[in-house]
């Protein structure tokens, strides 16, 4: 009986966790994340130029998310590139470099790279003009608690007689930046830790918080930490898991407790890489819905690594076929839609793959999307659209050269004929029945929406 019973309340609990997760992110997510342009070194006159070039030119599109990514703590040295600084002992055991923290061992802006966060006053300033402009305000964090809190022993705030040594895994580490431990969630505090600081982050009116570190290995104890958290902050907040590859075997899990997560490492501006990612999606096909989204990383589009962290400065690698085979998959898949590059460096093509209503419509509209065929040489993938017989279908020449691709109708089962709008270029294709084929320039990528015509 009493087994029964706790079953029963551990499904009311998921069920809770699940409906709180749908009540953000119904659709994928879109804005803009500072990563892929400043790496660890961005200042927050670029955010407020990145916020301005969104609200203006990509808010009436629905884009609003505006995310600074990791190490906001950090004081970068001027004109610094350092992506990862690894923190080094003192010879009485202190931390350098020393990240901005206050008394209860949550980490703070630094005042150098975000003057408004001058005097304690955190990222709420840069949170309000963000959310002045109509839009929404995000941040980064790395899993766990600041080695230097272990190490000065700091209070929780709202666990009376607990440190942060007391709560600290000092065998969780992350393998590639050395600020943090993980938590041990069994121990008494560990939660109240969690709480404080998402607590913070409401102060601050965080929309969106990614926590790095924590999709792999897959930390399910801390990731439920996290979401129970967000929910005693009662601040609605996109929880964003990373890096990849996030295991397929917890799809349940992750469904239950955030809202996306990345399918994969670091997505960077390489065609081996983007045709890695097909592959990726190929297994988590059919488990994204509203409220929970596979990642596919952010958008390789516009100026990158301005600051590093990956090369030299540079506009995307990508060919132009290479970007709208890029941006076609991102939408025909229903991965979140994180602008990468320096937008107000953005050329009229960057801005042409964002603004594109037909496009978008199929990433925060189509249903089910779903894999038809892959092969060496090209591949199709195809979503439902909703209230209707219509469906949205992705063609990708995967070729090194131009090339025919054959859509064959019948298998999308749309016998006799169908109406064909090539949503890119936003004009009626024609009238087809059995297949439809177009010429693709090699890498590149056309779609398509289908309506069937009633006899």
């Amino acid at each position: 009986m009493l087994r029964s019973i706790v079953i029963a309340l551990i499904a009311i609990m998921l069920s809770d966790n699940l409906a709180k997760a749908q009540s953000v992110a119904l659709t994928p997510p879109m804005g803009w994340n500072s990563y892929n342009c400043f790496g660890s070194a961005v200042h927050e006159s670029e955010v407020k130029a990145n916020a301005a070039y969104l609200a203006k030119y990509l808010k009436p599109y629905g884009w609003q998310y505006v995310v600074v990514d990791f190490l906001w703590s950090y004081d970068n040295p001027p004109a610094s590139k350092i992506g990862n600084p690894f923190q080094q002992n003192l010879y009485d055991g202190s931390f350098i470099p020393w990240l901005t923290m206050d008394k209860w061992g949550r980490l703070l802006p630094q005042p150098t790279k975000f003057p408004s966060a001058f005097g304690g006053k955190g990222f709420k300033p840069l949170g309000d003009y963000v959310h002045s402009l109509g839009l929404k305000f995000g941040i980064h964090v790395m899993r766990g608690i600041p080695r230097q809190a272990v190490w000065s022993k700091t209070p929780v705030l709202g666990a009376k007689g607990i440190t942060a040594d007391m709560i600290a895994d000092t065998t969780s580490k992350c393998e590639w930046m050395n600020h943090m431990y993980g938590l041990d969630m069994s121990k008494p505090g560990a939660q109240k830790y969690l709480n404080s600081i998402l607590d913070l982050y409401a102060s601050w009116g965080v929309d969106f918080i990614k926590v790095d570190d924590i999709s792999r290995p897959y930390h399910a104890a801390e990731i439920e930490g996290y979401t129970q958290a967000i929910n005693y902050s009662k601040r609605p907040m996109v929880m964003s898991i990373s890096p990849g590859e996030t295991p397929v075997k917890e799809a349940n899990h992750v469904k239950q407790y955030a809202n996306q997560w990345r399918m994969a490492d670091d997505f960077w501006d390489s065609w081996k890489e983007l045709m890695n990612m097909f592959n990726y999606a190929r297994y988590w096909q059919g488990i994204g819905s509203p409220g929970h989204w596979p990642d596919c990383d952010m958008l390789q589009i516009g100026k990158l690594s301005k600051r590093g962290p990956v090369g030299p400065e540079r506009y995307s690698r990508f060919s132009d076929d290479e970007l709208l085979t890029h941006m076609t998959f991102w939408c025909i898949f229903r991965s979140p839609l994180m602008m990468g590059g320096n937008m107000p460096e953005n050329r009229p093509f960057d801005l042409k793959l964002l603004n594109n209503p037909e496009v978008l419509a199929v990433n925060q509209k189509g249903e089910d999307p779903k894999e038809l065929y892959h092969n060496s040489e090209s591949m199709v993938w195809y979503s439902k659209v909703p209230g209707s017989k219509d469906i949205y279908a992705a063609v990708f020449n995967l070729q090194d050269k131009d090339g025919e691709v054959v859509l064959d109708l019948n298998k999308l089962g749309m016998g006799g004929k169908v109406a064909i709008r090539n949503l890119w270029v936003r004009q009626n294709a024609g009238t087809y029945q059995n297949t439809y084929q177009q010429k693709i320039n090699k890498h590149g990528a056309a779609l398509l929406r289908l309506s069937p015509i009633n006899k």
